[in-house]
């Protein structure tokens, strides 16, 4: 009988007890356990299964669960004896920043708060503890939404002091969608505070950490080391473009094929040519999680994975892109190929300057896929069809916004009526212009026509985001 399909399931324990589709990737557990790396940046597309891998390293790793493994005894993790006797062994610090989307940087500031001071709600046991000295509790009393910029970037650091004082172990660190805060930052023009600040967070928690074990971020972008990370000499950077960990986010199409025969679904190449696409390290035809767990449940083909998110940085890039960068896009569309010399650290400052950032954002997003690689020059094509209904929509949408701003002779002009655009200018010419508009001694050097030239190209004006417009010189 078919697993139950749980649509947005994040807690890995309940996924597992009410015998939930699942797709096992606790070997993830071992590989990043053996990899040794003290802080591990893992950056995927959205809805890749992020937040559910985190959830399950909380689940497997926490003191707060020891002898009870009885979670992963029917996965892979469990068949290696060392790792039944790992389980439940470390204190963990869990955390997310996937909820912090504030417009200005104070009210963004006042939320990272929040998530610290619930840390401390979690771990209160402490505050009576042997653990905490007089000037610690002082501490633990001052963590609040109205904390300032230097008590909360010490925040991390202190718990993990006060938990390895408790517990006698150093602390696992977990924060999923690290970098939410900073998107959000640069839409919103709140980006170099949001940087020095998270800066001091990082640094403290990460690099400054004798109480740590060792720790886990995940995102969609690597934010370049300059902006966040310029002290942090211990992180190891995991991209699409990275061998390790490459089965662990998403689907291959051998489990989505399986899924497909546990479900009864025949039409494997319709969800290949919909769905397939990213490319993760080696591992080519890799499926976006998001969209299949929705199509087995509703056995229908629609864009699922695109329609999760606004887009609104993506669709803002792509709308004030010069026109070079519309026309490649518009190849893109028609089945097309990119080409672009790829930088995987996103300089956020540098999108509005630098397309080829943006081509960069693309591809770490999900959107492109790279179709071939010549030293630091990637040939991308859309990831699939799927991303390329997307955009069509997104493009659509953009027209239908603009077109109560055309002027009557710019709505003649697109539905081809040239009796509605005489009438127009004639009507016009007689009621507003003037002999003098052209010059009063007409003649060949002077060229009065050319007023009637910059007449048109100020009545086309509107039209710049979706033609080229250009004198006639």
């Amino acid at each position: 009988m078919a697993r139950t399909i749980s649509i947005g399931a994040q807690n890995f324990e309940s996924l597992i007890m009410n015998d939930c589709f699942y797709v096992d990737k606790t070997l993830f557990i071992r590989e990043w356990w053996e990899s040794r790396d003290i802080v591990t940046l893992i950056t995927r597309p959205r809805r890749f299964g992020k937040t559910l891998n985190m959830n399950m390293l909380e689940r497997f790793w926490s003191l707060e669960y020891k002898e009870k493994g009885e979670v992963f005894q029917e996965l892979n993790i469990w068949k290696e004896k060392k790792y039944r006797m790992l389980q439940g062994t470390y204190p963990v610090i869990s955390l997310s920043f996937a909820g912090v989307k504030e417009t200005d940087y104070d009210s963004a500031k006042r939320a990272i708060n929040y998530i610290l001071m619930d840390l401390y709600t979690q771990h209160d046991y402490l505050r009576e503890s042997d653990a905490l000295t007089e000037k610690d509790r002082v501490y633990f009393e001052k963590v609040s939404p109205e904390m300032d910029e230097v008590e909360a970037s010490l925040a991390i650091h202190n718990l993990c002091k006060f938990l390895y004082r408790y517990y006698g172990k150093k602390v696992i660190i977990l924060l999923d969608e690290y970098d939410t805060p900073m998107q959000e930052a640069y839409v919103n023009g709140y980006w170099k505070e949001m940087v020095s600040f998270t800066r001091s967070l990082f640094n403290n928690t990460y690099k400054t950490n004798p109480y740590m074990e060792r720790a886990v971020m995940t995102g969609i972008t690597r934010i370049s080391k300059e902006s966040m990370f310029s002290d942090l000499n211990n992180l190891n950077v995991i991209t699409t473009t990275s061998a390790e960990y490459a089965s662990c986010f998403g689907f291959t199409e051998e489990e989505v094929f399986a899924a497909m025969d546990e479900y009864s679904m025949a039409n494997k190449e319709e969800v290949k040519c919909w769905y397939d696409g990213f490319v993760i390290g080696r591992i080519q035809d890799v499926y976006n999680p998001w969209s299949i767990i929705n199509f087995l449940n509703t056995g229908q083909l629609k864009t699922f994975w695109a329609n999760t998110s606004s887009n609104g940085l993506v669709g803002k890039l792509l709308r004030q892109g010069s026109q070079e960068m519309k026309m490649e896009f518009e190849q893109l569309l028609s089945g097309g190929t990119v080409e672009s010399c790829i930088d995987e650290e996103i300089v956020f400052h540098q999108l509005e300057k630098n397309e080829n950032a943006v081509w960069s954002l693309l591809l770490a997003g999900g959107y492109l896929k790279i179709v071939e690689i010549s030293g630091n020059c990637y040939k991308m094509a859309l990831t699939n069809y799927e991303v390329e209904q997307m955009f069509e929509k997104m493009i659509s949408d953009w027209f239908t916004e603009d077109k109560f701003n055309y002027n009557q002779f710019v709505k003649a002009l697109l539905s081809g009526d040239v009796e509605a655009m005489n009438y127009y200018m004639e009507n016009v010419a007689e009621t507003m212009f003037s002999s003098f508009d052209a010059g009063n001694r007409p003649s060949e050097k002077n060229n009065p026509e050319r007023f009637y030239h910059g007449f048109v190209l100020g009545l086309l004006v509107d039209l710049k985001g979706r033609y080229l417009v250009t004198s006639n010189r």
